[in-house]
């Protein structure tokens, strides 16, 4: 069965990842002005930082520690999967790290209406809280729909806008962790979300994955409007059960036991990213309104 495992563990999520291109478009990306655009960005690049520094202060690992950041910092699941090839990441990180962060990722949902209140923002200011803290747009249509239409509109732009940044974050990950992908910290060979490859250079196949590139032409076939509306609904759908079906994957791939010894810190890690990650956000909410 490993054949099959690690084509759905690897491949049908990299599909999953590249259908995320359809739900962009140009025209969305320039609504949203320059400063916000700017702002995102940023919020992105200082999140996967700290949050990294954190989770190696709290002794996890570098990959998973590295895959803790992104998947904060950018989509939840389709980061961690879209990142984890290009650092050479095994399969039991990339499922302690969707585990976890799927878990806080409930928390975020339900508590996070609660918050709009006790810190007085209007729905436009939570819209924006909720798509850079939220991780799947799902999700963010969950968080925002007790407080109107213009905090799910606001919500859905700003959590599209950091799916947008998954493409920049692996091509720059390919770039730095060179050095992660010619060492290897697995004692025996096992089903890996993606195969380690050779050391030496890298290839322009993995400086830019696949996918990665499938999901900039489906962005730019969205912004040209070849595309249809019609075809959206259909594409989301097909891409939760593609996670799915590679969540499975991952699942026969991992041992409970070696999710257990690292549980308590990945927690933690995940918790620390995630309040650091709101920190960050509001921050950039006050910065705005003062523009």
């Amino acid at each position: 069965m490993r054949r099959g495992i690690d084509f759905s563990a690897r491949t049908l999520l990299d599909v999953a990842v590249m259908l995320l291109g359809a739900s962009i478009g140009a025209q969305t990306i320039m609504e949203g002005g320059p400063w916000l655009l700017i702002g995102i960005a940023a919020v992105v690049v200082i999140s996967i930082g700290a949050s990294y520094v954190m989770s190696r202060l709290l002794r996890l690992p570098r990959r998973m520690a590295l895959l803790v950041a992104c998947g904060n910092s950018i989509c939840g699941n389709s980061a961690i999967a879209a990142v984890a090839p290009v650092i050479g990441a095994s399969a039991e990180d990339v499922a302690a790290s969707i585990a976890f962060t799927a878990v806080m990722g409930v928390f975020v949902v339900l508590l996070l209406p609660l918050l709009a209140g006790t810190l007085h923002l209007g729905a436009m200011r939570y819209g924006i809280m909720a798509g850079l803290t939220v991780y799947a747009v799902p999700q963010v249509l969950a968080a925002t729909a007790p407080l109107g239409t213009v905090a799910v509109q606001t919500g859905t732009f700003v959590k599209l806008m950091r799916v947008l940044m998954l493409g920049p974050v692996v091509m720059g990950l390919s770039l730095l962790t060179q050095r992660w992908r010619d060492e290897s910290d697995e004692p025996a060979p096992r089903v890996t979300v993606g195969n380690r490859p050779a050391p030496g250079r890298l290839p322009l196949r993995r400086l830019l994955p696949w996918y990665i590139v499938g999901f900039l032409i489906l962005l730019g076939l969205r912004s040209v409007g070849l595309v249809p509306l019609a075809a959206l609904q259909p594409i989301s759908v097909v891409t939760n059960l593609l996670t799915v079906i590679a969540m499975a994957a991952l699942g026969l791939t991992t041992e409970v036991r070696g999710l257990m010894r690292t549980g308590a810190r990945v927690t933690a890690a995940v918790t620390g990213s995630l309040l650091l990650l709101g920190t960050v956000s509001l921050g950039l909410i006050q910065l705005l309104g003062n523009r």
